[in-house]
């Protein structure tokens, strides 16, 4: 952990390279000193089927939930979702100013007993 999961609407797919967001947010997160570089991994799920508002317009939105294992400090995750919201909106700012668009950002820390893993990538990153 974390997972940072996009959910973006396909009429976004010319407009947007997640391949250039990804780095930043991996950087990011593990500079932080709370995340395992080995465990943080990002993807993007398109959306071809949705409505926003009133259907008239060619909305867009982006929703990324951010989630991670249970135990860690509420301060420090409160400054590291604000941090990175920056990054975040500093990256879609472009959007902003070419079309409707709807940006959310949410951290979901994950049950500590209902969480089940298994993973040697961390064993790479230890050598």
């Amino acid at each position: 952990m974390p997972h940072f999961i996009v959910e973006a609407t396909d009429n976004l797919k010319g407009d947007v390279d997640f391949a250039a967001l990804f780095p930043k947010v991996h950087k990011y997160l593990a500079g932080t000193g709370i995340f395992p570089l080995g465990g943080i991994r990002s993807r993007v799920h398109w959306v071809d089927v949705y409505r926003m508002a009133d259907g008239k317009e060619d909305d867009a939105f982006v929703h990324i939930t951010l989630k991670i294992g249970a135990g860690r400090d509420q301060a420090e995750l409160k400054k590291v979702g604000e941090t990175l919201f920056g990054i975040l909106t500093d990256f879609f700012q472009p959007l902003f100013e070419k079309r409707y668009f709807a940006l959310s950002f949410e951290i979901s820390e994950l049950s500590e007993t209902l969480n089940f893993k298994k993973n040697n990538v961390h064993h790479r990153f230890k050598k």
